[in-house]
């Protein structure tokens, strides 16, 4: 019962400890979003076209027109005119663009969440490639010290004259080679460091998760793909595309009608004058001709366009899910098999008890640490590939 009770602890303060660093990148990811320059700059860009959008539905400008005729041979007074007009559109024209332009400016949204898509996937694989580099110093550090302990030991039996200095300088060099390999997982850090916080607009970004916190497994496919159909940012912004150019469809359309002019005339001759109303109507032959039927090719082209391109996305969604599955398999083969082993402990206590050389336990030992270290790297490939399939979240 004990057992059972100090199990579910565990398991609670694991999931604490779990959403607790998936909060930490979902942080990071917050502080990038709100700091990179680009996206800074495209929303400023947004703003500049959202306006120039809106500017394009206006009426234009009202014409003011003015005749007075002194000149000439004649037995009147001199001749005056004046004319107040303002032209426009068929109304159902503005209601028609006003609708395309808010589908055009919901676009630029969409545009905008791919954008930041693009921006905040390598910035999820930096902070999951920062976590395998923590895990991989800390078992490095531990070989480090594991080394140590192995030159002291080979130190002393060389002291005692028990083995040659070959054997000592073998134990050194191996040493050093543990710490070196710290040193440039050091480095790596760094530079992934300085690639978030390039993305973050310069500035400073901490980060010390040192474990994964997203469980491997994943959903099935189908039950992936409609989500990614549903949400994506790019397939959305192709069927935003879609509905775009339907529009534009209906801006034509509704442009076929003649265009209008209304406005004031005042006219005056010898002190007599006339007032009235002034209108006016365009006659369509000319202006709008094909401009339908481009609308609609530009539709068709926009419908075979996300087809196209949603086919290519589910096959290479589908290449990443099997490749993901593939290598799933081959990690827990690999965690399978390595905890089971206490290898490097084994050789270790050969080698002191005398029952192989230090050659023969350096050889031995970094054959397991090779296939250790390609299980780690496997691990921090299937965090990362899974961020990717699962891109349509961010």
């Amino acid at each position: 019962m004990l057992k059972k009770i100090l199990f579910a602890l565990g398991g609670c303060l694991f999931a604490l400890g779990g959403f607790a660093q998936s909060t930490q990148i979902d942080q990071v990811l917050q502080e990038i979003e709100q700091n990179n320059k680009e996206l800074k700059a495209f929303q400023s860009l947004m703003e500049s076209r959202k306006l120039d959008l809106k500017s394009g539905n206006n009426l234009p400008d009202p014409q003011v027109a003015a005749f007075y005729l002194p000149f000439g041979e004649h037995n009147t007074g001199d001749y005056s005119e004046f004319q107040v007009s303002q032209s426009f559109e068929f109304p159902t024209v503005y209601a028609a663009r006003s609708k395309w332009i808010d589908k055009q400016t919901d676009q630029l949204q969409l545009e905008y969440n791919q954008r930041r898509q693009d921006i905040l996937l390598p910035a999820k694989k930096f902070c999951l490639e920062l976590i395998s580099l923590t895990k991989r110093k800390e078992v490095e550090l531990l070989r480090v010290e594991q080394a140590r302990q192995v030159f002291d030991q080979v130190q002393e039996l060389f002291e005692k004259e028990q083995v040659g200095i070959l054997e000592l300088n073998k134990a050194k060099i191996a040493w050093m080679q543990e710490q070196f390999q710290v040193e440039q997982i050091e480095n790596e850090i760094q530079n992934v460091q300085l690639s978030l916080q390039k993305l973050n607009g310069g500035e400073l970004i901490r980060f010390e998760q040192s474990e994964f916190s997203d469980e491997l497994t994943v959903a099935p496919s189908d039950s992936i793909w409609q989500q990614i159909k549903s949400i994506d940012p790019v397939i959305k912004a192709l069927k935003g595309g879609e509905a775009v150019a339907m529009q534009q469809v209906q801006v034509q359309k509704n442009q076929l009608l003649p265009n209008l002019t209304a406005g004031f005339n005042h006219q005056g001759v010898m002190g007599n004058n006339y007032s009235g109303v002034y209108g006016g109507i365009s006659i369509p032959l000319w202006n709008s001709r094909n401009k339908v039927k481009a609308a609609k090719a530009q539709y068709q082209y926009r419908q075979s366009n996300t087809e196209a391109v949603t086919t290519e996305r589910h096959s290479n969604f589908m290449e990443q899910y099997n490749q993901y599955d593939l290598m799933l398999r081959k990690y827990r083969e690999y965690t399978t098999t390595l905890e089971g082993l206490n290898s490097e402990n084994l050789l270790l206590e050969a080698y002191q008890l005398g029952q192989i050389s230090f050659m023969d336990y350096y050889v031995e030992l970094q054959f397991y640490r090779q296939a250790y270290d390609k299980m780690l790297e496997i691990e921090k490939e299937l965090h990362q590939l899974k961020a990717e399939i699962m891109s349509f979240e961010l």
